[in-house]
Formats: structure tokens, C-alpha cells, sequence
């Protein structure tokens, strides 16, 4: 039965544009580390009539009347985080990770304080005081980088910590490879009186799988979205651990505030519910067997990688990414050609960028999503190969150093691509590859 049958009764043309991404999906591998699949019961619960509700405000103290089944929901949710990452205190009701991130800053934070984050060139998040972020509009930003060989520089940034004296310190990332180093992180913070927060948006499924050490006993607040490794829907929550509450009593309070009513309006309540049925789904010993593989297929993805020579940052991953590098500006050009044979990636820039955040030099990959499709290091190894011999038909393609050309010759390779005949082999050897593993639509 066709799922988005009334859908296609109203407005043919959104069926339609469904049905094509659909298809994308299904015929095409997502090596995005930021993507995931999510369960059909996730799908259902994002799709329910609680779209229909209002609930502004917090459970038991809403703003709007009818609220008795969302509050049952909400706090349900709540206490299911609580368990699942050994936290006291927990906030479901973030849009998405950057507003969860914001409202740290608010409940930590005056505007004017100082605040330190991995620069966004070297793997961090924009809002971790990034340039062209608010966060370094309102906040006095200082940035740390990573060493030449892409680890976190631990003394550089106690060295930074001791000299500017932040109220936050932010440890987290979108393009980092290696364990985070929370322990010793905490000890700067303590140090120096900041907070430390650590936004695991990337890691949070892999924490819970036991893949990746927790940040709980060593920071004072943890952000995360609730996609990526965490399988579900494209929401936020905030945690406040006992280390946290032990330095401000009042900060779960705090958070709160920060979301509702400093920065957001009513919750979206079938994202919340969502959210429940993938904490629920993430509680299982089959999601800790799931989160472990996905760093199992990350390791052998590297390796497929590393035999053919391609060019990893730390030469190698600890968790479900790695950062290829592809030389200089020609991150774009790999990802075209990647595109091609039905492989998508992102372009991204790697630690000491010699290029652009536009034009970078590396490829981000990631293996959550072809994890939930069942794949192991068998496929993995598929998977690098194809890689590699894509790599190697564009290799003599460069970007120009005219960056008024740029663009236009961008969209010229694309075209080019589609056409190559080389290409279009691979391609059809990743459809076969997508054919014998479907998109799941139940977890077990």
C-alpha cells in the first residue's frame, strides 16, 4: 500500500517530489555522517495527530488547555533520556541542535563573557563561537585548533583557558575523527571555573552503545541532536549532569528558561514523540550491537580507503567518520563525482584548510546510514573501492583559481560526470549493491 496515498490524492506534485527522494534514497548510498534512517515507527509518530497540538510551556504548566496526553509524553521522554544517558536532568524540547546549543549560552552566560570551541575550519560547530555565528556576536569568542596531525591540542587549549578565562568551554564537533578527550577536558574547565559542555550531536548514539566514552561524569552540560548515530527524528535535547547541578543548583532551571520562553515558542509534540520511540528503539541490547558496528564499518572503511591510497586526516577514525583528504579545493570535485555513481558525501574542510570553507580540500563520509541498511566490512570494502576508482577517473580534474569561474565549472563537471561512462559502471554497481540491502523499515 502506498503510505503517502493521500498525499498523491491532494497534491500530486509534492507525491511526486516525495516518491523522487524516495527513490534517491533507495537507489543510493547516504555516506553523510550527519544522516541517518530512521524506523517506520519513527516515521509514524513524526507523522501522528500530535502535530494537531499547542503546548507551550513545560508539563503540568502549560499555557494552552488539553495538554493531558502531551504532558504523560513529554515527561515519559524525559525520564527515558534521563535513564538512557545516566543524566538528572533533561530538556526534549529544542527545535534542533543549534537553539539547544544557544540556549547553553543563555543559561551559563552573560552577552560579553568569554567562550571557547573548536574553530569550524578544524571540524567545530558553528555555534560553538564561530565567526559568522551569533554566538561570536553576543559571547567574546577565542577558537583552539587541532595539532598538524588533527588530534586536539589539550595543551594549547589549557594554555587558552588559563590566559582568557572562559565561562564556557565548548568540546564537540562536525568534522572529528578521534575519541574526545572529555576527562582531560573537564580538568581545564575545572581549572579555570568554566563550564564545559559537550555537544555530542555526532556521538550521542555511539555513547549509548557503549562505542564511544560518555561525556556525563566529566562536563557539566551535554547538547544533542536526536538524528545521526541516535536513529531518530531531527530534534534537540539538553542534559544537565549531577556535575553540573553540584556547580549551579539551579541550572536545569536555567535551561529551561533558556529554551522556553528566551528562545522558542511551543514545543513541537510529535518531534518529542518521535523522539521517545527512538530512545526507546536505542535502549535495546540490538541498538548497542548497532552502534558498535557502525565504528567497526567506519574502521574498515578507512582501511578500504587507506589500501588504494587515499589520503585520510589522523590516517584513520575512532568513530562512524573520517575526513578524506583530496588536495587542494578539490573537495567539490570529489563530491560530484561521488554524486555520480550514486555515493553522497559532503564536501568539507580538513585542519590547516589550504583552500575555503566554499572550495575545501577534503570529503566528510560517514556509516550510519549504511549501517542501518545491514551492511559490514565486507561492503565497506565494496564501498571503498568504488570510492577510490572514482577518485582516480577525476584526479587531473582541477578547480580554477579564478574564483569567478568557479561556480560554472562546478556545474559543468556535473554534467560531464553523468555522462562518463567509467562512472556510470560503478553506478550500476552500487544500485545492485542497494538492492540487496533495502532500506529497512523495522529494527530488530
Amino acid at each position: 500500500m502506498d503510505r503517502y496515498l493521500n498525499v498523491k490524492k491532494q497534491d500530486k506534485e509534492i507525491y511526486q517530489k516525495i516518491i523522487a527522494e524516495k527513490n534517491r534514497q533507495e537507489e543510493g548510498l547516504e555516506l553523510i555522517p550527519s544522516e541517518n534512517i530512521v524506523s517506520q515507527a519513527v516515521l509514524e509518530a513524526m507523522g501522528s495527530i500530535l502535530t494537531n497540538k499547542y503546548s507551550e510551556g513545560y508539563p503540568h504548566a502549560r499555557y494552552y488547555g488539553g495538554n493531558e496526553v502531551i504532558d504523560e509524553i513529554e515527561d515519559m521522554v524525559r525520564e527515558r533520556a534521563k535513564k538512557l544517558f545516566k543524566v538528572p536532568f533533561v530538556n526534549v524540547q529544542p527545535y534542533s541542535g543549534s537553539p539547544a546549543n544557544l540556549a547553553v549560552y543563555l543559561a551559563t552566560c552573560n552577552p560579553g563573557d568569554t567562550v571557547m570551541g573548536l574553530l569550524l575550519t578544524d571540524g567545530g560547530h558553528l555555534t560553538h563561537g564561530w565567526k559568522a555565528s551569533a554566538t561570536s556576536m553576543f559571547y567574546k569568542s577565542v577558537q583552539y585548533g587541532l595539532k598538524p596531525d588533527g588530534y586536539m591540542d589539550l595543551k594549547e587549549i589549557a594554555r587558552l583557558a588559563r590566559e582568557h578565562k572562559p565561562k564556557l568551554i565548548w568540546v564537540g564537533a562536525t568534522a572529528y575523527v578521534r575519541e574526545f578527550p572529555f576527562k582531560e577536558l573537564g580538568a581545564i574547565a575545572d581549572e579555570v571555573g568554566a563550564y564545559l559542555a559537550a555537544d555530542i550531536a555526532h556521538i550521542a548514539g555511539l555513547v549509548v552503545a557503549g562505542a564511544h566514552v560518555s561525556p556525563v561524569p566529566y562536563v557539566h552540560v551535554v547538547t544533542t541532536t536526536t538524528h545521526k548515530t541516535l536513529r531518530g527524528p531531527r530534534g534537540g535535547m539538553i542534559m544537565v549532569t549531577t556535575k553540573g547541578l553540584a556547580k549551579d543548583a539551579e541550572l536545569g532551571a536555567k535551561v529551561d528558561r533558556a529554551i522556553f520562553p528566551n528562545l522558542q515558542g511551543g514545543p513541537h509534540d510529535h518531534t518529542t514523540a518521535a523522539i521517545g520511540v527512538a530512545l526507546k528503539e536505542a535502549a535495546t541490547p540490538a541498538f548497542r550491537t548497532y552502534g558498535k558496528q557502525i565504528v567497526k564499518n567506519a574502521k574498515a572503511l578507512a582501511k578500504a580507503l587507506m589500501d588504494r591510497s587515499v589520503n585520510l586526516v589522523t590516517n584513520g577514525t575512532d568513530n562512524h567518520m573520517m575526513l578524506m583528504k583530496c588536495g587542494t579545493g578539490r573537495g567539490a570535485i570529489v563530491e560530484i563525482a561521488l554524486d555520480a555513481i550514486g555515493l553522497t558525501t559532503n564536501k568539507n574542510t580538513i585542519p590547516n584548510e589550504p583552500s575555503s570553507p566554499f572550495y575545501p580540500s577534503g570529503i566528510r563520509l560517514g556509516t550510519p546510514s549504511i549501517t542501518t541498511r545491514r551492511m559490514k566490512e565486507k561492503e565497506m570494502k565494496l564501498i571503498g573501492n568504488y570510492i577510490a576508482d572514482a577518485m582516480e577517473m577525476v584526479k587531473d580534474v582541477d578547480l580554477p583559481a579564478e574564483k569567478g569561474v568557479r561556480k560554472a565549472f562546478l556545474a559543468e563537471c556535473r554534467k560531464d560526470f553523468a555522462k562518463n561512462k567509467e562512472l556510470a559502471k560503478i553506478r550500476k554497481e552500487v544500485m545492485a549493491l542497494c538492492k540487496k540491502f533495502p532500506i529497512p523499515t523495522v529494527f530488530k
